[in-house]
């Protein structure tokens, strides 16, 4: 007996023809509704799940499968380093933490010269534009630690929406984790994925950022990862990032 799917790698037909490059996922349902698409042999409908690790879909009669090889990682990125493949003010870029068999990789945002934490690379384009795309409204989160100690006021401010550049802010969930003596730790987290957002919502009610980690990114972590390392995600994790997607989209899978 087959072992049960991986909820994670279980997606309609459309959006793995799509994946592979078919078609966009409207062009897919048309060559389903043409009956052109099979999946282990049988004609493919309209709303139809696989199994991607093992279901076979065929168009016309040829197999289909993701096109070149798509890889994904997530590195613990240190301060003091830039996320960019080279500057001429800056010396030291992620991709100097990375072999040279992965220099083909682009991030997925970005974070600050001096921002540390989940950082995700990959050479999936149409993974990049979702994940960054604002209607999507992935979740990032922060481990912020400010001047000072915010009050109900400032908390209310980030929670409900902060005027910066560029306008106003999309509710926070903000939570005050640590008070020190003049400092205090808070996390947050963020469905916008602005230039300096955290940073700049911080100033804003009057409480400076002094160090600041990413420390998940669309439910990607850093367990098990030391500063500067990094590892390739499984296509489990992968699978999930995409789910997470189609599930803020409201066509989850």
């Amino acid at each position: 007996m087959n072992a049960p799917a991986d909820d994670a790698c279980v997606v309609r037909v459309n959006v793995f023809l799509s994946r592979c490059g078919v078609a966009s996922r409207r062009g897919a349902d048309k060559l389903i509704a043409s009956s052109r698409v099979t999946v282990n042999g049988l004609p493919a409908k309209l709303g139809t799940r696989i199994d991607t690790t093992r279901d076979v879909v065929c168009l016309d009669g040829r197999e289909i499968n993701p096109v070149g090889s798509k890889t994904t990682l997530v590195m613990n990125k240190p301060s003091g380093y830039l996320v960019s493949r080279r500057d001429p003010h800056y010396t030291r870029t992620v991709y100097d933490l990375l072999p040279s068999e992965y220099a083909h990789l682009v991030p997925i945002g970005r974070l600050d010269l001096d921002t540390e934490g989940v950082l995700l690379m990959t050479n999936d384009g149409e993974l990049v534009e979702h994940l960054t795309h604002p209607r999507y409204r992935v979740p990032r989160v922060y481990r912020a630690l400010v001047k000072g100690h915010p009050d109900a006021q400032a908390l209310y401010r980030l929670r409900n929406g902060v005027e910066i550049e560029g306008g106003t802010t999309s509710p926070a969930e903000v939570t005050v984790c640590e008070k020190r003596k003049d400092t205090s730790e808070l996390e947050l987290v963020l469905r916008e994925g602005r230039k300096r957002e955290v940073r700049l919502m911080c100033r804003a009610v009057g409480h400076e950022v002094l160090r600041l980690k990413r420390t998940e990114f669309a439910g990607i972590g850093l367990a098990g990862l030391a500063t500067a390392a990094w590892r390739v995600l499984s296509a489990v994790e992968c699978e999930r990032l995409w789910n997470h997607v189609e599930c803020a989209d409201g066509r989850g899978d």
